[in-house]
Parts: C-alpha cells; sequence; structure tokens
C-alpha cells in the first residue's frame, strides 16, 4: 500500500472520528398563532461545531476529495465561498493538517474572515464577486493544490439516501411530534446541495413532503427554476451571505424542487431580526429568507385548510454579522429600513395578516 493510499485512510478515519464525536442539530418549534394548523420547525444548523449548515456539505467534500484521490499531503485546499464554507473547510483542512485557502468576496463580513484565521485558514479576497472561480482555479493550478468546488459538487459530494443527511435527520426527529411527515421543507439556495437533498430523500422514501426553495433577490436560481436559461448571469453578488449566485450552478437541480420564491433583501433581514426576537438569539440572513418561505408555504395550507407541519433551515448564527446586518449604521448606509417589515412578518405570522410586500412565487 502506497504512502497516499495510507494518509488518505487515516485522513478519513479523522474525519470520521470527528463526526462521531459530533452531536445532531436541534430541531425547534416557532408558534405561529396567525397560521392555525400549522406547526413550524426551524432546524438548527448553527449548532454545529462550526456553526452552520456547511459543516455538513465540507464534511461531505473532504470526504468526495479524498475518496476521488484529489488530496495529498501538505498540498492546500481552496475553496470559493462566501464565508461560511469555507470556515467549516478550514476546520477540516486544519483537521488533517492540510493548508486551506478561502476565495471570497471583498464585502464578505469581518467575523467570517476571522474564524478562518481562527482555523488556521487564510482568506484571498476579490473585489468582484464573480471571479472567485477563476481565482480559486489559479491559486489551485499554480500551488499544486485542490479547488473543492462546493458549487460544482455539493449535490454529488452529500449521500441523499441516508448516512444521517439532514434530510433523514429532520424526518427522524419529527417521528413523535403531531404531524411527523412534513407538508413542506423550506431551505435557501447557495450551491443548491441542501434543496437536492431535501428533494431527493423526499422522493427516495416516497414521502408526500414538497421542497420551497427560498431564492435571494440577487440572484439567478429563481429565473432558472422559471425559465429555463442556463446562461443566466449577474454582474453583482447576493447581499444576502451564504446564498443566491450570479450564474447557475451545477449543484442546482431544479427538478427536486416543488416550488421557488423570490425574497427581497429587506424582507429577508426584516424577518431574520424578527425571528431572533422570537429565539432570543441572533440568527443569520438566511435564515430570514427560510421564514418568508415557510410562512408562504403556511399560508397557502391555511388557505387550502390543510393542517400539517413544515419545517425551515435555520442556517447560521447572526454572530457572524454583528457589524452588517445587526449594525443599525450599516443598514442605513445600504438603505435598509427594517422595523415596517420587521412589523409586517410579526403581522403575518402572529395574526395572520398577508405580506404587503410582493414576493414572487411559483408551484409546480
Amino acid at each position: 500500500m502506497t504512502d497516499l493510499r495510507q494518509w488518505t485512510r487515516e485522513a478519513i478515519r479523522i474525519i470520521e472520528a470527528d463526526f462521531q464525536r459530533s452531536a445532531d442539530t436541534h430541531l425547534i418549534p416557532l408558534d405561529v398563532p396567525g397560521l392555525p394548523g400549522v406547526d413550524l420547525y426551524f432546524k438548527d444548523e448553527s449548532s454545529h461545531p462550526t456553526g452552520s449548515l456547511k459543516h455538513r456539505l465540507a464534511r461531505s467534500l473532504f470526504l468526495y476529495a479524498l475518496c476521488n484521490g484529489w488530496l495529498k499531503p501538505g498540498a492546500p485546499v481552496i475553496e470559493a465561498s462566501s464565508g461560511s464554507t469555507a470556515i467549516s473547510e478550514a476546520y477540516f483542512a486544519r483537521l488533517l493538517g492540510l493548508p486551506f485557502i478561502a476565495v471570497m468576496p471583498s464585502s464578505t463580513s469581518p467575523e467570517k474572515i476571522a474564524q478562518i484565521a481562527f482555523y488556521g485558514g487564510k482568506s484571498h479576497l476579490v473585489d468582484d464577486p464573480t471571479q472567485i472561480y477563476a481565482e480559486s482555479e489559479r491559486l489551485a493550478r499554480e500551488s499544486g493544490g485542490h479547488f473543492m468546488d462546493q458549487f460544482t459538487y455539493a449535490e454529488r459530494a452529500t449521500d441523499w439516501r441516508a448516512n444521517n443527511n439532514i434530510a433523514e435527520s429532520i424526518f427522524q426527529q419529527l417521528r413523535f411530534e403531531r404531524c411527523p411527515e412534513p407538508s413542506w421543507l423550506v431551505s435557501s439556495p447557495g450551491t443548491g446541495g441542501t434543496t437536492a437533498t431535501l428533494g431527493r430523500y423526499v422522493r427516495y422514501r416516497q414521502h408526500a413532503t414538497r421542497v420551497l426553495c427560498a431564492d435571494a433577490e440577487r440572484s439567478v436560481f429563481f429565473d432558472y427554476f422559471r425559465d429555463g436559461d442556463a446562461g443566466l448571469r449577474l454582474d453583482c453578488g447576493s447581499r444576502i451571505e451564504g446564498i443566491g449566485r450570479p450564474r447557475v450552478e451545477a449543484s442546482f437541480l431544479p427538478r427536486v424542487i416543488d416550488a421557488m420564491c423570490k425574497v427581497p433583501d429587506a424582507l429577508s433581514l426584516a424577518a431574520m431580526h424578527y425571528l431572533a426576537r422570537r429565539l432570543g438569539r441572533r440568527v443569520g440572513g438566511s435564515s430570514g429568507t427560510n421564514l418568508i418561505g415557510a410562512l408562504l408555504a403556511a399560508q397557502r395550507m391555511v388557505a387550502a385548510g390543510e393542517r400539517g407541519s413544515v419545517v425551515a433551515i435555520l442556517c447560521d448564527s447572526g454572530e457572524r454579522y454583528a457589524t452588517t446586518y445587526y449594525d443599525p449604521t450599516w443598514l442605513a448606509a445600504q438603505g435598509f429600513v427594517l422595523e415596517p417589515l420587521i412589523e409586517q412578518v410579526a403581522a403575518c405570522a402572529e395574526r395572520g395578516e398577508a405580506l404587503r410586500v410582493d414576493v414572487p412565487m411559483i408551484v409546480r
């Protein structure tokens, strides 16, 4: 057996041992009295060791790369990211003693950059968010390292049939609830890997559950879902870190998604603040996006006289956005006025009132 094969075996053992030391994430109920008959839950992915949903993805990407023979001792791992995946990959790179470089937009929150450094990684910042892919490829080529490329491999690196993926975990945790088979699962798209896992799993297990994907304002995923144009491009990045892309990514699989909505950024941030107040702790902007998607799904259920459960993803902690989404000065500089929108979210969840902000939605 070659030295590389032995190193790979040991690297996989280290990652599997780390997994065995980790508990599952919590499923948190959120009372929505304005939507009778609907039980709303949040799958709290912020409780992973690296604080976000991307911990699952990073583990899967490292195992996938190791089993494909793409990683080698001492060679750097490079990733294009808006921050959260990079934090989680820096964690796993440190476990294996590998150098790690995160290629990210220069607008990435300082808290995320600091967390990458905490795990021993380096941040390579670019002014144009659309160039993170090309820069990652260049760095990998010049350093002899490996570009992990989450946007291509997210949907195929995760075992969507079982292995405690996020979908299987949700269904296990709902077993003793009033409505154990959820009517809707709600997730926002970063790579598209989570919605792919959810959609594939419910089909594989023959559940009637539907998947709603809640997209960000500056993103092409919703438009691709609607029109089927894979060549869509934007010249700017998303303002909701971690979700929304300026191009259609290979891991985004529209055929396993039952519905999509496109949430204005201001409404995502308002919902984030509302959810943080209800939970008593800060959450990230993408969790606000998911809350809006969940409320839209719940409203459809109430209008149809349906009872059931809705599960949305709480993607990460809001502590990463202390100097942005939770900073009044930053919000004002960006032109966000959130309080009237926060009241709209509260009125929807607590009194059943319709949102007055237009949120385009397609249900297939």
